[in-house]
């Protein structure tokens, strides 16, 4: 079966991402974060074994964007419409992950390819949500009318899970907040997006 690693993501453009984080960061700096947690998040993907590595983009590529990606357009409305879509362009086993966890690893990532002995994966977000969801059988409707962006996002797509055999990924967090960029960059140190933070936190404290 082909396993495809999907990575959801919205174009590092200025006032369009990443907005919660101004203040203390500029619409410019907040980009250029989003743009780093991206190319952290890529280059995790593309190290991570699969048979596709799949960029589902909002926007145009960059030069945030490294080679050996296939990159697709997002289609569909809202959020839960544009991820079930994701879902629906695989022809097998599929893991989804979004461009909000720089601290992402292969590690992680591996094996939540695995569907040996699980029907799906789940990985929750401390906000509420999920950094990462795995389909055996990559079925739209299991994300279709899941409230996103809301408290209650990971309860309701995890009971959507209800009856399948699910596999539980650690818990991570996401950058939407400058506590949680300040968070994350201490946890990877030797990312990009922690290198950018240092740069940048410099930047306003000397202004």
């Amino acid at each position: 079966m082909t396993t495809t690693l999907l990575v959801i993501a919205k174009e590092p453009v200025p006032g369009r991402v990443k907005t919660r984080l101004t203040p203390p960061f500029s619409p410019e700096e907040a980009a250029t974060l989003a743009a780093a947690a991206l190319s952290d998040t890529l280059s995790a993907a593309l190290r991570t074994p699969a048979d596709r590595h799949v960029l589902v983009l909002d926007g145009s590529p960059g030069p945030w964007t490294p080679p050996g990606l296939e990159i697709r357009p997002q289609r569909g409305g809202g959020l839960d419409e544009r991820l079930a879509a994701a879902f629906a362009s695989c022809d097998g086993p599929a893991l989804l992950i979004g461009m909000d966890t720089p601290q992402v690893t292969p590690g992680l990532l591996e094996p939540a390819l695995d569907f040996g002995a699980h029907d799906a994966w789940f990985g929750p977000a401390d906000d509420g949500g999920f950094w990462a969801l795995g389909l055996r059988d990559p079925d739209p409707a299991l994300l279709l009318g899941v409230p996103m962006s809301v408290p209650e996002t990971g309860a309701a797509q995890r009971a959507r899970l209800r009856g399948l055999r699910v596999g539980e990924l650690p818990g991570l967090r996401d950058v939407d907040t400058a506590r949680d960029a300040e968070v994350v960059a201490a946890q990877a140190p030797r990312t990009r997006f922690a290198a950018v933070h240092a740069r940048l936190s410099a930047r306003a404290v000397t202004r």
